[in-house]
C-alpha cells in the first residue's frame, strides 16, 4: 500500500539527506526500475488527491510511492538536488519565477499539463457581479471599493498567488495600491468567502479550478484585461515536473505519469470528496479510479508493470476494473 504523508526539511546548506535510488543488479530483475518513487504532495487538496491517485497506479504496478508533504518552493529545490523524484502541481504563471530558476539548472525535466482547464483569477459572489463588479477594473471604483473594505482575500504567504496579489498592490495595478492583503490558509480564507456569501456580504478573493470551490459555490470569475493573472484569463498549466535522472531511470513510470491528464471538472469533483467531505484522499482516489476505467486505460497505454508484464491488466486485477 502507499505511504501516508510525512514531512521532509532539508539543511540550509542544501546537503542531500536521501541517499541515491539504487537499480537492482541481479539477473532476476535487471530490467526492472528501482521501485522507490518519491513524490513532493504540499498541503494543497489538488495535489494531494491527484497524487494519491497516482500512487495507488504506480503501486498496483509494483512500485513504492512515498508521499512527502513540503512546500513548492522546498519542492524545486529537492528536485533538483535529487532529493524528490516528481511534483503534480507546478502550478503556471503561479508558480513562474521558482520555476524558471529550477529549470534552468538542466536537473528538472517538464512532462506538460496534467490538468485541462486550470484557471486562477479573481473571484466574487454571482450577486456582487450582478451588482456591477465584472472586471478587475471595477474593484476600485468609487461605488465599490469601500464595499469590500478595500481588503484582497488569500492564501497563504509563500504562494504564487500572494506574490501575485502583492506585486499588484506594490505596483498598484488596477488602482490596487491602497488595498490590504488579507492572507491565510487556503481553509481560512474559504471560511470568509463562505461566511460572506451566507451574510451577502461583498467580497473579492484569489480564486482557482479546480477546486470545490467552483462547485459549491455560485461566484463568477472577474475580467483581467490586463493579465494581472496571466494571458487568457487566467488560463493556467498545471505540469508534472520529474528529476532528470528519476527520469532517466524510470521510463516506464515516467510514461505513466507523462500521460496522466484529467480535466479540471473531474479534478475538482475529487477535490470535494477530500477536502469538503473529508474523506480520505485514497478512498477518493479509488474510487474515482474505479469510475472512470476508460481514463485509466488510457493513461497506461505502453506502460508495464514492474516486471515487464502488462499494465491494464494488472490494474484491472487490482481495482477489481471491467474487463475487455
Amino acid at each position: 500500500m502507499t505511504s501516508r504523508l510525512h514531512p521532509l526539511t532539508l539543511t540550509v546548506a542544501g546537503i542531500v539527506l536521501a541517499a541515491p535510488l539504487t537499480l537492482l543488479t541481479s539477473a532476476a530483475f535487471a530490467a526492472e526500475e528501482s521501485p522507490r518513487v518519491r513524490f513532493s504532495s504540499p498541503s494543497w487538496p489538488g495535489v494531494t488527491v491527484k497524487t494519491a491517485m497516482a500512487s495507488q497506479l504506480l503501486d498496483a504496478l509494483g512500485y513504492e510511492p512515498d508521499q512527502q508533504e513540503i512546500s513548492a518552493t522546498i519542492t524545486y529545490e529537492a528536485l533538483n538536488l535529487g532529493e524528490l523524484d516528481a511534483f503534480l502541481a507546478a502550478w503556471l504563471p503561479g508558480q513562474q519565477s521558482m520555476y524558471d530558476s529550477a529549470m534552468s539548472k538542466g536537473k528538472i525535466v517538464d512532462l506538460g499539463n496534467n490538468v485541462d482547464g486550470a484557471r486562477l483569477g479573481f473571484a466574487v459572489p454571482r450577486y456582487v457581479a450582478d451588482a456591477g463588479v465584472t472586471s478587475t477594473e471595477d474593484l476600485d471604483k468609487d461605488e465599490f471599493a469601500d464595499r469590500f473594505d478595500r481588503t484582497l482575500y488569500t492564501i497563504e504567504a509563500g504562494s504564487g498567488m500572494s506574490e501575485i496579489l502583492h506585486e499588484a498592490v506594490d505596483e498598484d495595478t488596477y488602482g490596487l495600491g491602497d488595498w490590504r492583503i488579507a492572507g491565510t490558509s487556503t481553509p481560512g480564507m474559504l471560511s470568509s468567502v463562505d461566511s460572506a456569501i451566507d451574510n451577502d456580504e461583498w467580497i473579492v478573493f484569489g480564486a482557482w479550478t479546480p477546486h470545490w470551490m467552483n462547485i459549491e459555490y455560485d461566484i463568477v470569475y472577474l475580467e483581467d484585461p490586463e493579465n494581472l493573472w496571466g494571458p487568457d484569463g487566467g488560463r493556467s498549466d498545471v505540469k508534472t515536473l520529474l528529476n532528470k535522472d528519476f527520469a532517466d531511470t524510470h521510463p516506464n513510470a515516467a510514461r505513466l505519469l507523462d500521460q496522466i491528464v484529467i480535466d479540471a471538472e473531474d479534478q475538482s469533483q475529487m477535490i470535494l470528496g477530500f477536502s469538503y467531505e473529508e474523506r480520505e484522499p485514497e478512498a477518493v482516489a479509488e474510487e474515482w479510479i474505479k469510475n472512470n476505467p476508460e481514463k485509466v486505460k488510457a493513461f497506461v497505454e505502453g506502460v508495464t508493470t514492474r516486471s515487464g508484464e502488462p499494465a491494464w491488466p494488472a490494474l484491472q486485477q487490482a481495482f477489481d476494473l471491467p474487463q475487455g
